[in-house]
C-alpha cells in the first residue's frame, strides 16, 4: 500500500538515492528532484501529500522554493533537510510554513517517523467528534459545547496521533517524534503528565500498553 507521494528536493545525488530507497522501502512513492526549477514543474503537474526539501540548493534556497509554492496557494506539509546550525534559518523555516526539521546527517528512523507524524497530522483536516467532544484543528483545541477545553498545545497533538492511529499502539518513540522537534528536549514524564490530562477526558478509552506505549479506543468513549 501506497503510504504517500513524496516529493524529495535534494541537489546530493547520492544522499537524495539513499533517501529515496529507504522511505520507498518503508512504503512511500518518492519523486526527486535536483534544483527547485525541476521542483516547481513536478509541483504544478501533480499533487504531492508531503516536501522533503533541502535548504541549501542551486539558484535559490529551498526556504525560497517553499515560500513560493505557499504564495501560489499550495499547502502541501514540508519538512526541510538543513545542515546549517544557525537559529535564524531555523526562525526563517517556521516563519514560511515548516511542518519540522531534520538535521543533516539524517537518522533514517528518525526520518521515518517525522513523515510518518506529518502526515497524519495533516490527514486530520477536519472537525472530529468524540463523545461529547470535538476537536477543531483550527484552534487546535478541544471544544465541549463549544467551549475550549485549554488542553495545551501539545496535549492537542498527543490527542491527535492517537486518534490517528485507530485503535493501534502508539509508542512512546513515536510520541516522542510527533510531540517534540529537532533539538528539543523530550520527556517521557511530560508524557505521562499529558496521559493523565487525557484519561481525566476519556477515562476508558486511553489504555496504557505497559513498556510499549499507549493506544485511543473510540468505542469506549462516553457519549453522554
Amino acid at each position: 500500500m501506497n503510504k504517500g507521494e513524496i516529493l524529495l528536493l535534494e541537489d546530493d545525488r547520492l544522499f537524495s538515492e539513499t533517501l529515496q530507497d529507504w522511505l520507498e522501502e518503508e512504503g512511500y512513492s518518492v519523486t526527486p528532484a535536483y534544483d527547485p526549477h525541476s521542483a516547481f514543474e513536478l509541483c504544478y503537474s501533480r499533487r504531492f501529500d508531503l516536501y522533503l526539501f533541502d535548504i541549501n540548493l542551486p539558484f535559490q534556497d529551498g526556504l525560497q522554493t517553499f515560500r513560493q509554492l505557499k504564495e501560489s496557494g499550495d499547502e502541501t506539509p514540508v519538512i526541510f533537510l538543513t545542515s546549517r546550525e544557525d537559529r535564524a534559518s531555523l526562525l526563517e523555516g517556521f516563519d514560511v510554513g515548516a511542518d519540522d526539521y531534520l538535521r543533516k546527517p539524517v537518522d533514517l528512523e528518525e526520518l521515518s517517523a517525522r513523515v510518518s507524524a506529518v502526515l497524519k497530522r495533516h490527514r486530520i483536516q477536519t472537525e472530529a467528534q468524540i463523545g461529547r467532544y470535538v476537536m477543531d484543528p483550527r484552534s487546535r483545541d478541544l471544544l465541549l459545547d463549544g467551549e475550549p477545553q485549554r488542553l495545551g498545545r501539545k496535549i492537542y497533538d498527543l490527542l491527535e496521533l492517537l486518534i490517528s492511529r485507530r485503535g493501534e499502539t502508539v509508542s512512546n518513540e513515536e510520541i516522542r517524534a510527533y510531540l517534540w522537534r529537532p533539538g528539543e528536549q523530550s520527556s517521557d514524564g511530560a508524557i505521562r503528565v499529558y496521559i493523565t490530562r487525557l484519561k481525566k477526558l476519556f477515562p476508558d478509552a486511553v489504555e496504557n500498553i505497559r513498556g510499549v506505549g499507549y493506544r485511543f479506543d473510540r468505542r469506549k468513549v462516553i457519549t453522554s
